[in-house]
């Protein structure tokens, strides 16, 4: 899925490349973690009518779905710059 970067003395360093990659991840997980505890409750929106929470729902599954999917983009790029190190 991921084209990793290729390490190499004109490029930017390993260290560097991993040093914002897992930044990247760690602020990805947060925002999981954060979307997940945000209340999604049925009192909410029901006053909307008796889709609306359904939508509701849906959209979020959704939003998590794509959160975690660059999750797995980064955590694939992180594993191959530290394939490259010595």
């Amino acid at each position: 899925m991921a084209t990793v970067p290729t390490i190499h003395l004109n490029g930017t360093s390993g260290k560097d490349l991993w040093n914002e990659y897992h930044a990247a991840y760690e602020a990805i997980k947060t925002s999981i973690d954060a979307l997940c505890d945000a209340t999604c409750n049925g009192r909410d929106f029901y006053p909307q009518g008796p889709a609306a929470f359904s939508q509701a729902r849906s959209e979020r599954d959704e939003a998590l779905r794509k959160l975690r999917e660059v999750k797995a983009y980064t955590e694939e790029v992180l594993m191959g710059i530290m394939a490259q190190q010595p």
